[in-house]
């Protein structure tokens, strides 16, 4: 099964291609679009796979019908668990055989098209520069730098909706530099900021972008993700994130 898309990857560059195209629709079925796809993940359905698709979309269907599928399937029955555990722990389990199933099919591509020791040592490297979906899901990464202070680009509208103690860094920032310490302290804060990722699809902090901070999960977002512009976001006062916002009260 891979949502009928007939997609045949025969370098590197193009499975990586491939690779990207499928992690980004998996996290965005994850983060952004995580009501739809916990709806569709009926328990009372049969067996249910995630699949991530190369023009960056998701679809949850049931896995291939022949044996052996065109491509590796991704994990079985996911809906089964959906009920039995905590949301976030559920989550963070598909995350994991998402991440394990996107490294089976970049390798069989890989493999199927003859890449030899040095073109697997350079796509593993591709890959491996990209943060996991588990840890794009749980914020990982984000926590093993935990202590970061403000991101600079836009930085009056992100540090208001970002976490306690960014305002007064903020205003200084803001209020009467000097030009050559202004432009320090963004190249510090770029610096700082290197590893921070969008909650959303993922990719790293770049400095010509417009970011936000969820106040409830301190994750970061791309303004482009969750469809948030400098303008609306200096007129919210507190920014919840799609995930934090679609959160219900287990019984």
């Amino acid at each position: 099964m891979d949502g009928g898309v007939a997609y045949n990857p025969r370098t590197v560059e193009e499975v990586f291609r491939d690779f990207k195209g499928r992690r980004a629709g998996m996290i965005r079925a994850l983060t952004t679009d995580v009501v739809e796809f916990y709806q569709l993940c009926d328990p009372e359905k049969e067996n249910l796979c995630l699949y991530g698709l190369p023009n960056e979309q998701w679809e949850v269907n049931l896995p291939a019908e022949e044996v052996p599928p065109e491509v590796p399937e991704p994990a079985l029955g996911i809906n089964f668990a959906r009920d039995g555990m905590q949301k976030k722990d559920w989550l963070s389990l598909v995350a994991v055989h998402s991440d394990a199933w996107l490294l089976a099919v970049a390798f069989y591509f890989g493999s199927r098209f003859g890449c030899d020791k040095s073109d697997r040592k350079r796509l593993f490297t591709m890959i491996n520069d990209l943060p996991t979906i588990f840890e794009v899901v749980t914020g990982s990464v984000k926590k093993q730098g935990k202590d970061k202070s403000l991101v600079s680009n836009n930085s009056s509208s992100k540090s208001r909706t970002g976490p306690k103690g960014r305002d007064s860094e903020s205003s200084k920032l803001s209020n009467g530099l000097a030009k050559d310490e202004d432009d320090g302290l963004n190249e510090e804060a770029e610096e700082e900021h290197g590893e921070t990722l969008c909650g959303a699809c993922g990719e790293n902090y770049a400095s010509d972008e417009f970011w936000i901070c969820c106040d409830i999960c301190e994750k970061w977002f791309h303004g482009k993700c969750v469809k948030i512009t400098p303008a609306r976001a200096e007129h919210i006062k507190q920014y919840k994130c799609p995930s934090c916002s679609n959160k219900r009260a287990r019984p």
